[in-house]
């Protein structure tokens, strides 16, 4: 769902000639930069964007984008319009399997602190996050569902849901709300019987969730008009709620996670500056401010060295040990691997 400004040019004024003298990587021009809106891009905008166009004396233009289709659209119109953007960890992958990117310059793409399987030729991880299961605090106190088997639960919690139309995560779920520990979806997702399992699950609730929705933009808009009760949400998107008197209730257990990457389409006008500006985004001091801005776990450890994220902030991130130990990391190989046959599935279930 598009921003209310659909693109706003963030200009970094000039660096006097002396102080650009001493800047080695003084860049020219424009880059295009394209991510999820709402919330989540205001605090992207403060702690990363900015500061890199200050920095690099470029002008950073931005775009929003609902996930892969937009990138497809572009490509296959000959008309790509974004230089950056931001995706889902499995999409990168796919993407990658289409032929769709751009080489990653890692002569200026620096990996420092990131961890090797966040790190690929042709797209980088910018960031972890959780969708963690979310109600309304101001209904519902601290009474919220605890589990996905709550969740499930209709005549236990009665009232409106949303759920992310998207079928990694949801199959997780269901296998959770099912009985399976989270230590042991992956394995049983991979099993024999393990994906009917989960859709025969998944197919019990289809019919009690009011939306399903395509970004996480929207998922805060649904809370903040207060159009569901229950809704499985990114746990920065329920944060940046509560700081804005939202109230969302929400729990780490059987949250889901994942990764977001960024990466550089194939055509993308801006290149180079594409690069600049993604190792800009990668530094440990971009990453540290990022998890300030809204609670989303930095892909660069180094970031904790900083001194920037108080010991308060790290023990509430998404990414902390303590909050990690009921979730449930998302096998983002398997989406790979079946997504085109899992995702049709899953599109014809819900539209039932």
């Amino acid at each position: 769902m598009k921003n209310d400004s659909n693109q706003r040019i963030l200009v970094s004024s000039l660096i006097a000639s002396s102080l650009a003298l001493a800047t080695p990587a003084i860049a020219e021009g424009e880059v295009v930069f394209s991510s999820w809106g709402g919330s989540f891009q205001d605090a992207l905008r403060s702690a990363m964007l900015e500061p890199a166009a200050k920095k690099l004396g470029i002008i950073i233009k931005e775009d929003t984008t609902n996930g892969i289709a937009d990138v497809r659209a572009q490509i296959t119109a000959g008309a790509v319009a974004w230089d950056i953007t931001e995706q889902a960890l499995s999409d990168c992958a796919r993407l990658k399997q289409e032929g769709a990117l751009e080489t990653i310059d890692y002569g200026v793409v620096s990996t420092d602190g990131i961890p090797a399987s966040l790190v690929d030729n042709e797209w980088i991880g910018l960031l972890t996050y959780s969708l963690v299961i979310g109600w309304q605090a101001e209904k519902f106190g601290e009474n919220g569902p605890q589990s996905w088997a709550d969740f499930w639960d209709t005549d236990k919690h009665p009232g409106t849901r949303a759920m992310f139309n998207s079928v990694a995560h949801a199959l997780e779920a269901a296998l959770m709300a099912d009985g399976v520990a989270p230590a042991e979806v992956n394995t049983v997702l991979r099993s024999e019987g393990g994906v009917d399992r989960a859709f025969a699950k998944l197919e019990d609730i289809v019919p009690d969730v009011t939306v399903w929705y395509r970004g996480g933009s929207q998922a805060a808009q649904l809370m903040a008009d207060k159009e569901v009760d229950f809704i499985h949400i990114g746990n920065g998107r329920a944060e940046a709620l509560n700081a804005h008197e939202v109230t969302v209730g929400y729990t780490w257990n059987q949250a889901t996670t994942d990764a977001d990457c960024l990466l550089v389409p194939k055509g993308a006008p801006n290149r180079d500056n594409a690069m600049l500006l993604i190792n800009e985004m990668l530094s440990a001091e971009a990453q540290a401010r990022m998890a300030v801005a809204i609670s989303y776990g930095p892909v660069n450890a180094e970031a904790f060295q900083t001194g920037l994220i108080s010991s308060e902030m790290a023990a509430t991130n998404n990414a902390a040990p303590e909050n990690m130990k009921a979730q449930v990391v998302i096998d983002a190989s398997f989406y790979v691997e079946n997504f085109a046959e899992l995702q049709e599935r899953f599109d014809t279930l819900i539209q039932q």
